[in-house]
């Protein structure tokens, strides 16, 4: 009897997985017989712990573009006072920094919730919490009684339960924006809920600290 050797079916969906490389541990992955978006699921739940490391690498060679309007938009903060904040965000193809949001209210707690609030796609399309860039103009009262003072944070807004696709696309995707914004006086990396209070970040602020 000639023994029957089983055969792979590539899903359906996943077809950016071609662009990548796979490593040879693969070829130790169970086999499926892909036939309904269950079995794709499972399939990528079992591939993404595998491509982790191929992920980082591919994503981390990527130079997005700012689009223009990203620029007009913090000229427009900076100079005319036109926002309060911007918070912008990369594409749904990852190839560009976009502008998702800009904002005139000066209420720290409802731009700090649109942070919270932030989603981003993992490698398998499920919606989770996700990183964004944002730009904030403070205004806070000098010691002393010498007036006030304004300055424009860069807030990196990483959280801890993101997913590896989009805090790694980010990451790697900052200094693209900071780069491309004159005038950016303090640069804030916050990963935590906790480190998003007003107060917190206000110290920072006025320290000139990280």
């Amino acid at each position: 009897d000639v023994d029957t050797v089983p055969t792979l079916h590539v899903p359906r969906t996943p077809l950016k997985l071609r662009t990548l490389s796979l490593p040879k541990q693969t070829e130790s992955l169970p086999l499926y017989h892909l036939n309904s978006a269950a079995y794709e699921n499972s399939f990528l739940n079992d591939l993404e712990p595998t491509l982790h490391c191929t992920l980082q690498a591919f994503v981390t060679t990527l130079v997005l573009s700012v689009a223009p309007e990203c620029i007009t938009a913090f000229n427009e903060l900076k100079l005319g006072k036109a926002s309060k904040y911007i918070i912008y965000k990369l594409s749904d193809d990852y190839t560009e920094i976009v502008v998702e949001e800009k904002g005139t209210d000066p209420n720290w707690s409802v731009f700090r919730q649109k942070l919270l609030d932030a989603k981003s796609k993992s490698m398998q399309g499920t919606e989770g919490p996700g990183p964004r860039y944002a730009v904030y103009d403070f205004e806070y009262e000098l010691a002393n009684g010498e007036g006030k003072r304004n300055k424009i944070a860069f807030i990196s807004w990483s959280p801890d339960d993101a997913t590896s696709k989009p805090k790694t696309a980010y990451s790697s995707s900052k200094e693209s924006l900071k780069n491309a914004l004159n005038g950016i006086g303090e640069d804030l990396q916050v990963n935590d809920e906790g480190d998003l209070e007003y107060d917190d970040i206000m110290k920072r602020v006025r320290k000139g600290g990280r």
